[in-house]
């Protein structure tokens, strides 16, 4: 019988690198036109990880017997079917998942090497919805302990290293996921953000990064995080592509505590629509390169907000200047965080001695309550500030990416400190359940990638998505990869 993939082996041979960093979508499209199976981009990443992960540390584990398993099953039906745009979304896409996140029978270890051996007892919603738009699951990626630092460097683990210069990090606590997608490890990867932990890895790696709003993706079959400031989320190389990812993992699962209708259009609508014709209006920006009690942002930052701007203005929309004020979410933000971390139930010895401070501190239930509604104030203020605009720009972090081990010799209370500054534009998002988009916007001296994060208003990712397609058609970034030596 003659291959429903003719031009599949060729096209694997002659251009493997170009087709690991295709867009998902794109490789879906290949897919679904029988150009490609399933098969042979799994293998294709698979190789790709094990001759090339080494250097980046983005796995922790390869899930190679599974994929390869499911990626069989999933060409045969492919050629079987009669027509292969009934099947989901990203029918055959490989894909990489965050270690934070269950998944039955596989290895669950939150970056703790205490839990090396621990297993998934069941696969979250967002794995379970993963699975039902097709995708081929290649690993879980690495992610610092407990998922807490800015960096990804968990004891008893390599450190992640950023594809773009080895010696500096892709990110936290989505590091892993950033750089397997960097990296051209995957096609496209899930993370999550409790304050800044898809954003800032986009924006270490070069990557677009969306954390969604609050209810928009169910935390299933747990109600929410303590405090509802965590979401997963997608990292892609496209607007386009984050857009499609959301529109499969988002929506109501039973008992969820609370959740968001569906757009209509879809996010992946929005984001073609966007590309085509932009908003369809001027819309009102807002600008912030100062943040108070925070010292000055680093002059790359700040160029990239501004340069951003003046695209937007240049795309006909309205900006002006705002300077947010964080002081009172800092203590209530960072009590709940530590409560977060006392919730997991893994042991403080077993903890790395920066965990084993931010749990040392005993925080009481009425602490921890009192903490909560603190930061829900200071949410509606910050909210009510950010209404009059349709969309904020801002820094994802003050400064631009460090070192891997950079503040390794540091006490806890330094380093902690150091994170705080670093990420300081992020968990105000997550305290007020606000979209945000990171986005590239070139590189810097140093060569590596710089990037800004844009906030929307709650509930209302479209306009963002619009936004982010808009820049991505006048300025787009795919075109930039880092230089990865290859054997094809």
């Amino acid at each position: 019988m003659r291959s429903p993939f003719p031009e599949a082996i060729t096209t694997l041979i002659m251009n493997s690198t170009d087709l690991a960093f295709l867009p998902a979508l794109e490789q879906s499209q290949l897919i679904r036109r029988r150009e490609v199976s399933p098969l042979e981009l799994t293998q294709l990443y698979l190789d790709r990880i094990e001759q090339f992960d080494s250097k980046f540390g983005s796995y922790f584990t390869v899930l190679a017997e599974e994929a390869i398993a499911d990626a069989k099953t999933k060409t045969e039906q492919v050629a079987q079917v009669e027509d292969p745009n009934t099947l989901p979304q990203f029918f055959g896409v490989p894909i990489s998942v965050k270690d934070l996140n269950p998944m039955k029978g596989v290895p669950y270890t939150l970056g703790c090497g205490a839990l090396k051996q621990s297993i998934g007892e069941f696969d979250d919603a967002t794995i379970g919805k993963i699975r039902q738009a097709g995708f081929v699951i290649l690993g879980k990626t690495a992610t610092p302990e407990l998922g807490t630092m800015p960096f990804t460097e968990p004891p008893d683990f390599p450190p992640a290293r950023n594809p773009w210069n080895l010696e500096y990090t892709p990110g936290g606590s989505s590091g892993g996921a950033a750089a397997s997608l960097a990296a051209g490890l995957c096609a496209i990867a899930q993370g999550s953000d409790g304050g800044g932990s898809i954003r800032g890895p986009a924006f270490c790696c070069g990557l677009l990064g969306i954390k969604p709003s609050r209810g928009r993706i169910s935390y299933a079959p747990i109600g929410d995080t303590p405090g509802g400031i965590a979401t997963n989320g997608p990292l892609a190389r496209t607007v386009a592509d984050a857009a499609a990812f959301l529109d499969v993992v988002s929506g109501y699962v039973v008992g969820d505590p609370y959740w968001l209708p569906d757009p209509d259009p879809s996010f992946l609508q929005t984001a073609r629509s966007g590309a085509v014709q932009g908003t369809g209006k001027p819309l009102k920006v807002a600008y912030a390169t100062k943040i108070k009690p925070f010292d000055a942002i680093h002059p790359t930052c700040e160029q990239a907000v501004l340069d951003t701007v003046q695209r937007l203005i240049d795309l006909g929309h309205h900006a002006e200047e705002i300077e947010p004020d964080y002081s009172a979410l800092i203590d209530p933000f960072t009590l709940v965080f530590r409560a977060c971390l006392s919730g997991t139930g893994v042991p403080i010895e077993a903890m790395s001695p920066m965990n084993q401070w931010l749990v040392s501190h005993n925080d009481t239930a009425g602490a921890y309550f009192a903490a909560v509604w603190q930061m829900q104030i200071f949410a509606r203020q910050l909210v009510a500030q950010f209404s009059a605009y349709d969309v904020v720009v801002m820094p994802v972090y003050t400064q631009p990416q460090i070192r891997v081990g950079e503040w390794a010799d540091l006490s806890p209370e330094q380093a902690f400190d150091k994170v705080a500054a670093w990420i300081a534009p992020c968990p105000p998002l997550n305290a007020t359940g606000q979209p945000a988009i990171a986005l590239p916007t070139g590189f810097a001296e140093t060569g590596l990638p710089t990037g800004v994060q844009l906030v929307g208003r709650p509930g209302d990712e479209s306009t963002l998505i619009a936004v982010a397609a808009q820049i991505e058609t006048h300025r787009p970034w795919i075109q930039h990869a880092p230089t990865i030596e290859s054997r094809w």
